[in-house]
């Protein structure tokens, strides 16, 4: 994965473009030297959606211990907290 900087980015959005889509580069996008976002081809992007999906129905389908309602909703807190955080 190449990192580049948002000016670079914008400087060069063209030819990374092309670089993404013909070669399969992919690139680290950062502003003050933190990671901002990412870009990679379309297809490894559907690639790595298609197999969180299938991770989760399988994980999904798994025997899990009964919980009580109290837990269900304490874990589904835990996790949409942690999702809000990421943002």
């Amino acid at each position: 994965m190449i990192t580049i900087s948002t000016l670079q980015m914008r400087q060069g959005l063209g030819d990374i473009l092309n670089r993404v889509a013909l070669r399969q580069d992919e690139y680290l996008i950062e502003r003050k030297g933190k990671p901002l976002a990412a870009m990679v081809p379309v297809e490894k992007m559907q690639a790595m959606r298609k197999a969180a999906a299938l991770r989760l129905l399988a994980f999904l389908k798994r025997p899990h211990p009964s919980l009580s309602a109290t837990e269900a909703d304490s874990l589904a807190n835990e996790a949409k907290h942690r999702t809000r955080k990421r943002r």
